[in-house]
């Protein structure tokens, strides 16, 4: 049994196609969707957890490069670079799942990963860009 957290870019052509579908009934995976969105130009990015047999992993991830999506490791979810942080609380203030918090009266973030959904607003609201994504192109 494997179980691996992937990140899918789906180029226009095929943000519209029953991927999850074919995953699920043709791969027999359980697919576990972390966060989907699709941006003005119909570009796609799917984070997923997919878990199921290491034959049957393997030749989902080939077909799902076969379709012409880039599939990538998401082996951490969001790091925070402590270094980087200036402790303003930008991105505590937006953290839907308490990943983020600000301690007082010390005025210091501190990051708890087991909590992060990866909904990426740190990434945005950070002005010191002490938050980042960390992939790697599945081989």
């Amino acid at each position: 049994m494997i179980k691996q957290k992937l990140v899918l870019r789906f180029p226009p052509a095929l943000v519209e196609q029953p991927v999850i579908y074919h995953l699920v009934k043709d791969y027999d995976l359980m697919v576990n969707i972390l966060r989907a969105d699709i941006n003005p130009k119909k570009e796609g990015r799917l984070m997923l957890e997919l878990s199921g047999s290491e034959a049957n992993f393997r030749q989902a991830l080939d077909w799902l490069q076969e379709q012409g999506l880039r599939v990538m490791n998401l082996k951490q979810q969001i790091t925070w670079v402590e270094e980087r942080c200036t402790h303003c609380g930008a991105c505590s203030v937006i953290c839907p799942s308490g990943a983020l918090a600000l301690t007082r009266p010390e005025m210091k973030v501190s990051f708890d990963a087991s909590k992060c959904v990866i909904c990426e607003l740190c990434l945005r609201a950070c002005p010191a860009r002490a938050m980042e994504t960390l992939l790697d192109e599945v081989k």
